[in-house]
């Protein structure tokens, strides 16, 4: 199990749409982590290109994420609420895009992944059949399965997962829900310290830890609370390897608050609370990506022109801890942290004299 050959038990979260670089990958990586490139978006030739520059980088161990497809949404179920952004497209000096559902070139990127795997494949999205779990590690990859809650953790180690990254609700971007349900999003879904211990007592998969981890004491708690590594991805938001957008960085080193959204995308994410969120969140249907491409020459007109106020600001709940460290760097101080954090708590634990 790779995630016991480690160095260091922190791993990068893909971080789609922009921010996942080959770069921060690699450096990740070449740090003891386990850097992951985001397959989310791109074509497989560009997907192929990124793997090939992220090896030229490292020769450590490296993993992709893949966007399992989903349903396409009922049809005319996001006129509404197309109608209701034209002020803002008016406002980017844009026209809105077209709604339309596609599956991410899924076969494609899946065939090249089989024939040319890396160390680690994993899965958000959902749960993939179990048959492509089976060619994912026919091929010599680990396939690793996001879940959101105890009966996803099943679902995902019966279809052979060999581990669970267990993502909380205080993760920032999308939520990795195998169903985008509305109806549950009265219970806010689980924080992530509650679901590693409720995941545990479902299955003994290894288990990675993700959602508002911005420090190493919080690499330390999800580890003492079962989990075999930490995945952080707002935490490298902000290092120079990350693609991302300035208007975003600038962003993340603010008080921002966070809140959850489908105004965007039209899948749950949670994100810096801004003018395009406050407006249009109770509005937006769950029709993911048909919201997506809607919404997408908005959000870009918004990134070149650096406007804070209609771009989708992702971030977990502890963005205010971010730095701009290089990442290696940063997984060699996030480890230092975890250490002295197990030590104190080890000190907290011991018998008085």
């Amino acid at each position: 199990m790779l995630l016991d050959r480690l160095d260091v038990p922190i791993v990068l979260a893909p971080l789609a749409g922009g921010p996942s670089t080959a770069r921060l990958a690699a450096a990740v990586s070449n740090a003891g982590g386990l850097g992951f490139l985001a397959a989310g978006y791109l074509s497989a030739d560009a997907l192929r290109e990124q793997i090939a520059n992220a090896r030229g980088m490292t020769s450590a161990a490296l993993g992709v994420n893949v966007f399992v497809p989903g349903i396409p949404a009922a049809p005319g179920s996001v006129d509404d609420y197309a109608s209701r952004l034209t002020t803002a497209a008016s406002q980017a000096g844009v026209e809105l895009g077209r709604a339309r559902f596609d599956d991410d070139a899924w076969d494609a990127k899946l065939a090249l992944l089989i024939a040319d795997p890396l160390p680690v494949i994993s899965f958000t999205f959902g749960c993939p059949d179990p048959s492509v779990i089976t060619a994912v590690q026919g091929a010599g990859s680990e396939a690793w399965v996001t879940v959101t809650t105890p009966a996803e953790a099943r679902q995902a180690a019966a279809a052979g997962a060999d581990a669970l990254v267990v993502q909380g609700s205080e993760a920032g971007g999308h939520r990795a829900s195998f169903i985008d349900d509305p109806a549950a999003d009265v219970s806010g879904g689980f924080g992530l310290l509650p679901l590693l211990q409720l995941v545990s007592r479902e299955t003994r998969l290894p288990m990675v830890g993700a959602g508002g981890i911005g420090t190493g004491a919080g690499v330390a708690a999800v580890l003492a609370a079962g989990a075999s590594a930490a995945q952080l991805g707002t935490a490298f938001l902000r290092s120079p390897e990350a693609g991302t957008a300035r208007v975003h960085r600038d962003a993340l080193a603010g008080p921002g608050e966070t809140a959850m959204t489908r105004a965007f995308t039209g899948r749950l994410a949670r994100g810096i609370r801004n003018q395009f969120l406050d407006e249009h969140s109770q509005a937006a249907p769950a029709a993911y990506p048909e919201v997506h491409f809607l919404t997408a020459p908005v959000r870009a007109a918004a990134r070149s022109a650096g406007n804070p106020d209609l771009v989708n600001l992702w971030a977990g709940q502890t963005h205010e801890l971010t730095s701009e460290l290089p990442a290696g760097e940063l997984v060699a101080q996030l480890a230092r942290e975890a250490r002295n954090a197990v030590a104190a708590a080890a000190g907290r634990l011991a018998p008085r004299a």
